[in-house]
């Protein structure tokens, strides 16, 4: 059994992985959306559509891409981290409400709604020790005295 300390330094490492798995898969994810073009921001903006929104589909389309890719990498780095989960968070139940919305199956989806469940339990548990935000955290302390 692992004592205290050996854990929370496990949890840090496991924290580390799952940030840099989901920020690959959601900067690979997210590329062909910011890069689309028009016609792809419009077709993937008309998700909002389950959520009474029925303006600027290709802004909501565009932002849905930037928000994947770069809240990919940012989650990598462990940057901007809360707001980063949030808004990634967001795209995910902007994707389950069109699913859903759309009478699509369990298989269509579980997935947004599982990515929603993890992203809300990374705003509470946060970035961990092995990222851009904790150490920006330690040199502003250190520099207010």
């Amino acid at each position: 059994m692992l004592n205290k300390r050996k854990r929370n330094e496990f949890r840090d490492v496991g924290l580390l992985i799952l940030r840099i798995g989901l920020g690959i898969m959601f900067i690979i994810h997210g590329y062909p959306k910011m890069f689309g073009g028009p016609e792809v921001w419009s077709e993937i903006g008309t998700a909002v559509q389950y959520l009474g929104i029925d303006f600027a589909p290709m802004f909501f389309g565009f932002m849905a891409g930037v928000t994947e890719f770069f809240g990919g990498i940012f989650l990598i780095l462990g940057l901007f981290f809360s707001p980063t989960v949030f808004f990634l968070l967001v795209v995910m139940l902007v994707a389950a409400a069109q699913h859903l919305g759309a009478g699509d199956s369990f298989a269509s989806y579980s997935h947004s709604i599982e990515m929603g469940v993890v992203f809300l339990s990374l705003i509470f548990i946060g970035p961990g020790t092995y990222s851009l935000d904790k150490k920006l955290q330690e040199k502003r302390r250190h520099h207010r005295y």
